[in-house]
């Protein structure tokens, strides 16, 4: 017969209770250090708002026309904290390693719900296409009703963000770029301004209506910073001038 172990009672009651309440080391359990999952560039000890989870209904703020902003004084900030790095190399690039346009639920894919969240008086039909709205595009003050018009634009364009640092990320990565509708990623623009930016950065293409510089630098510079993006000399002197048409 084996030796019995006695165990003491507080022992024993100790045992019993870290089982009911489901004490566990939080990393074993799939909690992990939230800083691990932030993106490079996010201040510490926080996690930016579903970076890896494209989905959400994030609303601009009053005064903006894109959502997940940061201020002037917080993208000057954020600006002076990025990585100046050399423009990258396009060996390997494709669009199709960043997925897109995810499904959000009920039909609706990424396109029609930026579609829905820029326009106004927009109604969709059975499959969640926009059939009808009204539409300005940031870029060049247009204002659009037909919805064939317009294009979705990715702020930092998908190569643009390949040669600034997703060429070393996962495809899940990758694909919350091409899909964030939290960070002011992506826009409705007009077809015509969305393919005259093409994949430039600021220094090399700048929105025609200079009104929108002080959005466009700040959304540009909230998603670089957010995903840990470098920027290049130029671009960082160019985006400074933009967030010098702030009004504060």
């Amino acid at each position: 017969m084996g030796r019995q172990i006695r165990v003491s009672g507080a022992v024993l009651v100790a045992l019993l209770l870290g089982a009911a309440t489901g004490c566990s080391d939080p990393v074993a359990a799939g909690g992990g250090d939230p800083k691990a999952s932030a993106p490079a560039g996010s201040p510490a000890g926080t996690t930016p708002k579903a970076p890896n989870s494209p989905g959400g209904d994030a609303k601009p703020a009053d005064g903006d026309v894109l959502p997940g902003m940061d201020s002037t004084a917080v993208a000057r900030t954020r600006l002076a904290g990025l990585q100046v790095a050399p423009v990258g190399t396009m060996a390997g690039y494709s669009r199709d390693k960043f997925t897109h346009w995810a499904q959000q639920g009920n039909k609706c894919d990424t396109r029609e719900v930026v579609l829905e969240r820029d326009g106004t008086g927009v109604t969709r039909d059975a499959e969640c296409k926009a059939v009808s709205g009204t539409w300005k595009s940031l870029y060049d003050g247009v204002v659009v009703t037909e919805a064939g018009k317009m294009d979705i634009d990715h702020m930092v364009p998908l190569a643009e963000g390949w040669r600034s640092g997703a060429a070393g990320w996962d495809p899940a990565r990758r694909k919350a770029f091409a899909n964030d509708l939290t960070h002011p990623q992506l826009l409705a623009v007009t077809a015509a301004s969305n393919r005259s930016k093409g994949d430039q950065s600021p220094d090399l293409w700048q929105p025609p209506d200079k009104a929108s510089w002080c959005q466009y630098g700040r959304a540009w510079t909230t998603v670089k910073s957010t995903y840990g993006l470098t920027v290049t000399e130029p671009e960082k002197k160019m985006l400074t001038t933009m967030l010098d048409t702030c009004a504060s």
